[in-house]
């Protein structure tokens, strides 16, 4: 039976009041006890007219509560408690910070668990089980069938990976451009090893310096040679990279660089390309987070201003759904597709290397992607993520001494401040209480290339955890 909500009482005020009235109310009846745990709310039609107030206010406060962890909406059913929240002795609902909740003499201490914010882990969890299962089902329920797997990927996840960088990304490319690898590093790995064989001997690649360290290490491991270029406002500095002398390749994250967060303007992604082709580096495009941006119009691909034929873009699904899936894709440029060196090289290391993800993971992502199911879990997490980034915002900017960056868009936060305190110093305090974070000078090549710092994952923690971690990290820095 849909619990009533008569206490919200009527709403008078303007649009943005109204919606925080509505998230108030419900977030107080959850903290008492009113709502539990999978209880079901008043459709937002009903809700709007028992209110007086617009359906789209309903609408804004659900999303509101989604993101905040207390609803989990989906479309076409009733939004649904997600989880029983009470609030210490002497705390009223409306004062009681999100999340809060009473020790529970009988069972386990919420603060004694480690809350794991370290960069790299989305919240996995948030797809619904329908779907997941679906997905899996439709694998299993393949034919079985003599054969050896494609070493270039599924011809069906090539050709879906096609429409979504189409629809997504900003440029067009064909199934036969596609080649599907076991995550982004086994993508870095192939590339290296690709370009050591065309050269014959170790390629040297520049990279970001503070950049990947999975992604340098994979470089490193297939036999080249890094060379560090500084990271800036707008991303890679080109006049760096200019002056670093002959390079094989320049490896790049232009749409949100990893793990600065700076994107890189439309002029200076076009001098790169000029460059490159003047130069004959390959550009391998990481496009690390694309497909969350909390703030501002989506950045096109840097492929999709290609066209000298110069770019390998380098995508998958770790962040968008699981890294524990091992799958990702290299796309080859268009306008090289006949007879290019590097493109050629890619291919028979591909080729020579086989299939490397098994063909049932493959078939469950066809799945989901054909379905519209990792569209919509996409839109939800989207959301969800905005909703934490902006509680990072509000709890860290008043902050004296403390800067939070790379929040314009993915699923982690860089956290700097003055003074000798190392990241590292900082880092093994937070674990200490029981928060895990990294050192961001962990990212850097050259010493001293990143000021003292912590880089903060926020994908796969709940706002209670967040705002605890959050805490940790502000008593970690001002011992207050």
């Amino acid at each position: 039976m849909v619990r009533r909500l008569d206490q919200i009482g009527a709403i008078t005020v303007d649009q943005s009041s109204k919606v925080s009235g509505v998230v108030a109310r419900v977030r107080g009846m959850v903290h008492d006890g009113t709502l539990r745990e999978g209880d079901p709310l008043p459709s937002t039609r009903a809700l709007a007219a028992e209110l007086g107030v617009a359906r789209g206010t309903v609408v804004a406060a659900y999303e509101q509560l989604d993101g905040e962890g207390y609803l989990r909406t989906r479309h076409g059913a009733l939004a649904r408690v997600a989880a029983s929240v009470t609030v210490d002795a002497g705390m009223t609902p409306d004062s009681a910070p999100v999340g809060a909740r009473s020790p529970d003499p009988d069972g386990p201490d919420p603060t004694s668990s480690l809350i794991d914010c370290r960069p790299g882990i989305p919240a996995v969890t948030a797809i619904p089980q329908r779907d997941w299962r679906a997905a899996w089902h439709a694998a299993a329920s393949a034919p079985l069938r003599n054969a050896i797997a494609d070493p270039l990927g599924s011809p069906d996840l090539r050709a879906q990976v096609v429409a979504q960088l189409g629809l997504t990304r900003g440029f067009t490319t064909s199934v036969d451009r596609v080649l599907v690898t076991a995550g982004t590093s086994e993508a870095l790995s192939l590339v290296t090893e690709a370009l050591r064989g065309l050269l014959g001997r170790a390629p040297v690649v520049a990279v970001e310096d503070p950049g990947y360290r999975t992604g340098h290490r994979a470089v490193t491991s297939a036999g080249g040679s890094l060379v560090g270029v500084p990271v800036g406002e707008d991303g890679l500095d080109l006049d760096a990279l200019e002056a670093a002398g002959p390079v094989d390749a320049v490896l790049v994250s232009p749409t949100h660089q990893y793990p600065l967060g700076s994107v890189m303007p439309v002029a200076r992604r076009r001098r790169l390309l000029a460059w490159a082709a003047t130069t004959g580096t390959v550009v391998v495009e990481d496009d690390y987070d694309s497909e969350f941006r909390h703030r501002g119009a989506p950045v096109p691909a840097l492929a999709a201003h290609d066209a000298e034929g110069v770019v390998l873009h380098v995508g998958g699904f770790s962040k968008t759904l699981d890294p524990r899936l091992r799958c990702a894709y290299v796309v080859l440029p268009m306008v090289a597709a006949t007879g290019s060196p590097v493109t050629e090289a890619v291919l028979a290391a591909r080729r020579a290397r086989g299939a490397v993800v098994a063909e049932p993971v493959q078939a469950a992502l066809v799945h989901l992607l054909r379905t519209g199911a990792l569209r919509r879990h996409l839109g939800r997490v989207r959301r969800d993520y905005t909703h934490r980034r902006a509680r990072i915002a509000a709890r860290l900017g008043g902050v004296v001494g403390l800067e939070a960056r790379a929040l314009n868009g993915g699923l982690h936060a860089v956290v700097t401040w003055s003074g000798p305190t190392t990241g590292a110093e900082i880092a093994r305090r937070m674990a200490d209480a029981g928060v895990l974070v990294a050192s961001l000078e962990e990212y850097g090549l050259a010493p001293g290339s990143t000021p003292p710092g912590i880089v903060f994952g926020y994908g796969a923690v709940t706002m209670p955890e967040l705002d605890r971690a959050l805490d940790a990290l502000v008593t970690a820095v001002t011992g207050t």
